[in-house]
């Protein structure tokens, strides 16, 4: 009898396929997430929701504002993208350290206004932050220079509501804010449409 062996032909070992070299962009998360989180706040701030509803954003705050934004930063971070990994980490502590205040802080000791004043101190610490950070989006494109931009409006105007306890004031900020969660979420939608769709479709003015 011949031998079977002989004859078989070589078995190949199965091709394996070789892992993605990149990552998905993860701007289009943390301008999102941005976005929500301040639309619903701003909301608020403007007057267009109770002022007792607060307690509505901390839960965006926590998970979406801030733990899904800080996770963009970190993936960021891994694509050599210094603005975004500093942007989306900090905006993200941002809604995580708010939420801190919205859910431990209890004052003791300190009346109404002085608890106000203190987080307009804290805002003020973000208004310079976001301000230096607007100039380096004048390089990056128009659409994220125009979130920039308001984003900043939007916190001179809360920091002097709160260091001055005006309400007016806090009203601007909050619609300033409602401009600025639009147009964070159309940056979001055209950079993943963008993405998707392998051209431009809707713009955003990239500045080379």
């Amino acid at each position: 009898m011949a031998d079977t062996e002989a004859g078989r032909l070589p078995v190949r070992a199965p091709e394996r396929i070789a892992p993605a070299g990149g990552i998905a962009d993860p701007g289009p998360l943390g301008l999102a997430a941005f976005a929500l989180t301040t639309f619903v706040l701003s909301c608020v701030n403007a007057g267009i929701l109770e002022v007792g509803t607060k307690s509505v954003v901390l839960g965006l705050a926590l998970f979406y504002g801030g733990l899904a934004q800080f996770a963009a930063g970190m993936w960021e971070f891994r694509k050599d993208n210094t603005f975004g990994a500093l942007a989306f980490t900090s905006y993200g502590a941002f809604w995580l350290a708010f939420a801190g205040i919205l859910f431990f802080y209890k004052p003791t000791g300190a009346t109404a206004d002085q608890a106000t004043h203190a987080v307009g101190v804290f805002l003020l610490g973000w208004t310079i932050f976001t301000a230096y950070m607007t100039i380096a989006s004048l390089r990056v494109s128009g659409a994220v220079a125009a979130v920039f931009v308001f984003l900043t409006a939007t916190f001179v105007f809360l920091t002097i509501g709160d260091l001055t306890v005006n309400e007016n004031m806090t009203k601007v900020g909050g619609y300033l804010g409602l401009l600025t969660a639009v147009l964070a979420w159309y940056t979001s939608f055209a950079t993943v449409t963008n993405s998707t769709w392998k051209r431009t479709v809707m713009p955003t003015w990239p500045i080379g």
